[in-house]
């Protein structure tokens, strides 16, 4: 029961962020980058048998930086 919570308060951080559509590409990209990283990283050490907390917070680390970079690609160059 605990990861099923754990899982599903990751998915609700995920889904409030998503509403925020005055972001820069680098800001949606860091956001959606650590959620979905820390949704991964929840569900991988789930299922593998580790700490779903400790799964959730390297995975929306390595993430947010995956997306910062991918989102800093994205936005225009003036």
């Amino acid at each position: 029961m605990k990861k099923l919570t754990c899982i599903a308060s990751v998915a609700a951080v995920l889904l409030l962020g998503a509403g925020c559509t005055d972001m820069t590409p680098r800001q949606q990209g860091t956001l959606s980058g650590a959620g979905m990283g820390a949704l991964g990283g929840a569900g991988i050490a789930a299922i593998s048998g580790g700490d779903a907390w400790t799964g959730a917070a390297i995975g929306g680390l390595a993430g947010g930086v995956a997306g910062n970079i991918h989102g800093g690609r994205q936005q225009p160059r003036w």
